[in-house]
């Protein structure tokens, strides 16, 4: 037996919708939330899977964790214990490696399995364990474990070969407790990063540079409990304002900070879609005649990779021929092949897409092969004729919190459906 989500095609969306705190900064918070020797409260937290295997691991560090209500934990580690990590719920997502940064910078030792996640091509963590290395420690890797130590950890000054978010991250909270100054250069922009900086320095941490592409943190002895409320998600906001450039008659996507979307909004201005920006939410219209885009996904302020996917369905319905480089993940064309199966004009080649519009999805039963994939294939479901069969909804549920209760409030014909 599986749950699906099933889609019933050509129904026009109307209506306001808010979006949910950000999944990748969650996920980064929570393990971040471990560094501090009290209570610190998050609010904004998504209901999305991953924050439920993140509160397992909390679990087996004896952390308590309490939930206030749906988007709000509680999290304290002041009974905490140093445990090794490897458990199902730290291979069910790529975000527990979070916990490397976050044990390590608080004890100077972590044992952890290889995390998991959706496969994108290779995401080595290499980077993140230059990191830990410039600080000090030891890394081995031995039967499917890391075992990451230090006597002391000790400030230094790191280049990144890439801008990665998760080694900017992770070596930020690896520093936090080191002595003296790191210097982190080429360090990843992304809002994520802002986020869990924010948070970091409530508690006491002295992060300064959050945003640029160099931080610097001077390392502290203590850090406290605090109150923090999660950012925004703005894959989940342009999903959703893709889903309604599609098929809108008039849809306000509400909780959103406009900046953290530039790239992509230009771009739907480019394509011909109408809509009104405000302070923190967008109100898009019922657009037809859309133009064919080029698109070249880049790390942020650049076109978001996590984007990419929901808005290569959305090409098919432009006319003209749109071109979409991959240069994040040049595997991630995955919904190409689901779509080509709705009836959609996509050649795939090394690195990039080529889409021919405008042309007509039809309905059928198609995988979320990972967790954009998903949304890409929503967004299909919704401007197909006939019904989408959706399997492998798992993957949306890593990172889209209950969208087919948002998306039925906009008049979407969308369910959930057990089927052998």
């Amino acid at each position: 037996m599986e749950e699906i989500l099933r889609i019933e095609g050509g129904h026009y969306l109307d209506g306001e919708v808010k979006i949910s705190g950000a999944k990748n900064a969650t996920v980064a918070l929570i393990p971040a939330a471990i560094l501090a020797n009290g209570p610190v409260a998050i609010v904004g937290v998504p209901q999305i899977a991953d924050v439920d295997n993140l509160a397992a691991i909390l679990n087996e560090l004896n952390v308590m964790v309490t939930k206030v209500a749906d988007d709000h934990l509680i999290i304290d580690p002041t009974n905490m214990v140093n445990r090794t990590l490897d458990s199902a719920a730290v291979t069910k997502l790529r975000a527990s490696y979070y916990f490397m940064g976050a044990l390590l910078g608080k004890y100077g030792y972590v044992k952890m399995k290889m995390p998991g996640g959706c496969y994108l091509g290779p995401r080595p963590i290499d980077l993140h364990l230059k990191g830990f290395e410039a600080l000090g420690a030891k890394v081995v890797y031995d039967k499917g474990c890391y075992t990451i130590s230090a006597e002391k950890l000790k400030g230094n000054k790191i280049f990144l070969d890439i801008a990665s978010v998760g080694a900017t991250i992770n070596i930020m909270m690896a520093a936090v407790y080191a002595d003296g100054r790191t210097i982190i250069e080429n360090a990843a922009k992304e809002p994520e990063i802002i986020d869990v900086a924010t948070l970091l320095n409530k508690m006491g941490a002295s992060v300064k540079g959050a945003g640029t592409n160099v931080i610097t943190i001077d390392g502290r002895d203590h850090l406290m409990g605090c109150f923090h409320e999660i950012i925004p998600d703005r894959i989940e906001a342009g999903t959703f304002i893709i889903m309604a450039a599609a098929m809108a008659k008039k849809v306000v996507v509400k909780n959103i900070i406009p900046a953290h979307l530039e790239a992509l909004l230009s771009k739907l201005e480019e394509m011909g879609v109408k809509m009104d920006v405000d302070v923190d939410s967008v109100t898009i219209y019922q657009s037809d005649d859309l133009k064919a885009v080029d698109i070249k996904t880049l790390p942020y302020p650049g076109f978001a990779t996590d984007l990419q996917a929901p808005l290569t369905t959305l090409l098919t319905k432009c006319q003209g021929e749109s071109e979409v480089r991959e240069t994040i993940y040049p595997e991630r064309f995955k919904h190409c092949l689901e779509l080509q199966r709705m009836g959609a004009n996509i050649e795939v080649g090394n690195g990039e897409a080529t889409i021919k519009g405008p042309c007509k999805l039809y309905g059928d039963s198609v995988s979320a092969t990972d967790l954009r994939c998903g949304a890409s294939l929503v967004v299909a479901g919704l401007m197909a004729d006939g019904t989408t069969d959706i399997h492998d909804i798992y993957h949306i549920e890593r990172g889209y919190a209950g969208i087919d209760v948002k998306l039925s409030a906009l008049g979407a014909n969308i369910k959930r459906v057990v089927v052998e």
